[in-house]
């Protein structure tokens, strides 16, 4: 089973138009699947789940739109925060959070704040995320503590770069699901997914079902993740910097 698995919730917009709806409307139905995704991860073990709910890309979406759903995500944010205490849920964001409106922002420091302490599964929102953002951002922080004699730049290790992600103290994911069929990474945990193994669903987000995830998750464990190993060498401990954050 993989320790975390982050998913690219796509389709919602399509899905609407399919039932002659508006956008918004698809994205209130996705969060239907983001229950059901949270639920299963609780009941089968997996630590981490990682949702990408708003790209930086996103932000070019008419504003309407996205005023919309900025709206469905503070709602989202004060409806869960007691089922998450109860289910021993933390939450966790990544992101240039600054830019959320400030009652959004609020909401989501509140169940943060709430949630710290929880052991279970941690769920983690992308918001306001770019992947070359956040690796841009790393190399600044590194640059700077170069700048300041903190650093010598020999010591600028795939260790000392993840530590200065956004991902800080989240592991690596192990396994990436796209939904709604379109076979790209949309600008999403372009380090961390170096070794991740991929899986795309023709599956509209608002679709995507119990049964299906649980589908998704049998097929990641039919896969042999040698990471550039031969099959041989698969069991011995993998010489790379992967899911360490020490």
């Amino acid at each position: 089973m993989p320790a975390h698995v982050a998913i690219i919730m796509d389709g919602n917009g399509r899905w609407a138009r399919r039932q002659n709806l508006g956008r918004i409307e698809g994205h209130k139905q996705g969060r239907q699947a983001v229950e059901t995704v949270v639920d299963t991860c609780r009941e089968v073990g997996i630590a981490y789940l990682t949702l990408y709910a708003f790209s930086t890309e996103n932000w070019q979406r008419p504003v309407t739109e996205v005023r919309a759903l900025m709206a469905l995500l503070q709602r989202y944010l004060r409806s869960e925060r007691q089922h998450m205490l109860e289910k021993n849920i933390r939450l966790r964001a990544i992101g240039d959070l600054q830019r959320l409106p400030v009652p959004v922002r609020a909401a989501l420091e509140e169940i943060m704040q709430a949630t710290q302490a929880n052991t279970g599964l941690t769920v983690c929102l992308a918001l306001s995320y770019g992947a070359r953002e956040e690796i841009v951002q790393a190399a600044r922080v590194l640059a700077t503590a170069v700048q300041n004699g903190q650093l010598d730049p020999g010591d600028i290790t795939e260790q000392a770069f993840a530590r200065a992600l956004w991902t800080t103290d989240i592991p690596d994911p192990d396994f990436l699901i796209r939904t709604s069929g379109e076979f790209r990474l949309s600008n999403f945990l372009l380090w961390q997914s170096a070794y991740a193994e991929l899986y795309v669903s023709e599956t509209l987000w608002p679709d995507f079902t119990r049964a299906e995830f649980l589908s998704a998750l049998e097929v990641y464990q039919s896969r042999e993740r040698r990471f550039g190993r031969t099959t041989e060498q698969r069991g011995s401990p993998p010489d790379l910097a992967r899911a360490t954050r020490g």
